[in-house]
């Protein structure tokens, strides 16, 4: 089934909607939360809420990319759950994720006023301008927390490849932000 009729579904406050989006975005909820979590039982609560999620916002919201609304939905919803587990027992690989970005965005401690929806922006018209491989790779591994290893098993490149296409868009990512006035 397609995106717009499974949200007509929610539209409809039909619960065939929940199934349908299982069935067609499930394992990819699921991957996504077990990235974060590391955990099954985790990620399994985390899906099933994202279906709760889903079940209240629409209506009266409506996304003009679902796969987009729901993972961003279930990867909210796993950071929540991982903050609130322990911070200590965070994955390593989270971990660096995490800490990477984290030297190349603004610090809220030190720019309060930093729009995280502008700064979204410009993060996005950057993307926009790389090659859709470099796009993908930083994608894979900064919103859905794919490993090292699987982000080249999935793309056919070496580890070592994955490794620097990362360091250098996380470098041209910084310059582009610092062109576009935002203080890293």
């Amino acid at each position: 089934m397609d995106d717009r009729k499974i949200i007509e579904l929610y539209f409809a406050r039909d619960e065939q909607a929940i199934k349908e989006t299982e069935a067609k975005y499930g394992k990819l909820l699921y991957r996504i939360a077990d990235n974060i979590l590391n955990t099954r039982e985790d990620a399994e609560e985390c899906v099933n809420d994202t279906y709760l999620g889903l079940w209240n916002a629409i209506p009266p919201t409506k996304p003009d990319n679902f796969m987009a609304f729901i993972s961003r939905i279930v990867r909210n919803l796993s950071l929540k759950r991982l903050d609130f587990l322990n911070r200590d027992k965070r994955s390593a690989e989270l971990t660096v994720s995490l800490n990477e970005l984290a030297d190349i965005l603004p610090d809220e401690k030190f720019m309060p006023r930093t729009d995280d929806e502008e700064l979204g922006k410009i993060i996005s018209e950057f993307l926009h301008k790389q090659k859709q491989d470099v796009r993908k790779v930083f994608v894979r591994k900064y919103y859905f927390f794919d490993s090292i290893g699987q982000i080249a098993e999935r793309y056919s490149f070496t580890e070592s490849k994955v490794k620097n296409m990362l360091f250098t868009t996380r470098k041209k990512l910084k310059d582009y932000l610092i062109r576009k006035g935002v203080d890293v």
